[in-house]
């Protein structure tokens, strides 16, 4: 019997073109998406002694160090918000942000015995990376939600915009994964550079502090950052304040000509993922 010579030898073989997002495919492998977000939640607190509790430890340390030499020793303006409940409120959906960002760059590299084995839409890795995060996140959420109480700005929070920025950070963490995660394939620089850029952005953002210190003219340039909207609009439903709607809209902006441009690239170096990697 003779063997057809057109048969390719492995799943590596098979020619893979560039085609547009298929919005379909990804929802058939739904299952798959479930399985890597659950994996990497399972990874991130294994073998640890107090599980879960990580994710309040982090950001709760953080707000108290923020507390320590921004509110007491510096005397950060904080808009008339108590000191802690103002950075806490800004470290959540950091946190939520830099942890997706990181997971996400690191998604194609740290699965790529499974790239280079099966054929699934690659997508689905950034986007996993993304949105295993969450579980922490609406862990820590519960504590906020108790100092909102304590302070009693329990009055001031616009539940229903909550959800609305949520999604917004996950929308920014993945725009920005989504390029990372793709020339990080190539370029293993990203990976090495990506904690000390967080850091920078930590500072370009305001967490520690109110934008309304910087000077009018300065506004718009900082709201390039679409962390600022992000952040500014969070703190806004949740504590009050002037709602930052310039900002957001900036934000936003930004955020879709990120996603669509990375899509895109992303979509162009797709096919040679598994065999740069």
């Amino acid at each position: 019997m003779k063997k057809n010579k057109n048969v390719p030898k492995s799943i590596i073989d098979l020619p893979i073109k560039c085609t547009p997002l298929n919005l379909k495919e990804l929802l058939n492998y739904k299952e798959l998406l479930y399985f890597f977000i659950w994996r990497d939640i399972k990874i991130r607190y294994k073998q640890t002694a107090i599980g879960f509790t990580w994710a309040i430890i982090q950001p709760l340390m953080l707000m108290l160090v923020f507390t320590f030499f921004f509110g007491g020793l510096a005397k950060v303006p904080s808009d008339g918000i108590p000191y802690p409940l103002f950075s806490f409120s800004a470290l959540l959906p950091w946190t939520l942000f830099s942890e997706g960002l990181t997971r996400s760059t690191n998604s194609m590299v740290s699965n790529s015995n499974i790239m280079t084995k099966v054929y699934f839409p690659r997508l689905i890795l950034p986007i996993a990376g993304v949105l295993s995060p969450i579980i922490d996140f609406l862990i820590s959420i519960s504590i906020l939600f108790i100092m909102i109480f304590y302070y009693g700005y329990i009055s001031k929070v616009k539940i229903l915009f909550v959800p609305i920025f949520i999604i917004l950070c996950i929308m920014t963490s993945f725009a920005i994964g989504i390029w990372l995660s793709a020339l990080n394939v190539k370029y293993r620089d990203f990976q090495y550079a990506l904690p000390f850029v967080i850091q920078i952005m930590l500072f370009l953002s305001p967490v520690v502090y109110s934008s309304n210190i910087l000077p009018e003219k300065y506004q718009i340039l900082y709201s390039l950052n679409p962390m600022v909207g992000v952040i500014e609009g969070f703190r806004w439903v949740l504590v009050g304040g002037s709602p930052p709607e310039l900002k957001v809209l900036i934000s936003l902006s930004i955020v879709v000509i990120l996603i669509l441009s990375g899509l895109f690239h992303f979509k162009k170096m797709e096919q040679y993922f598994a065999d740069i990697i």
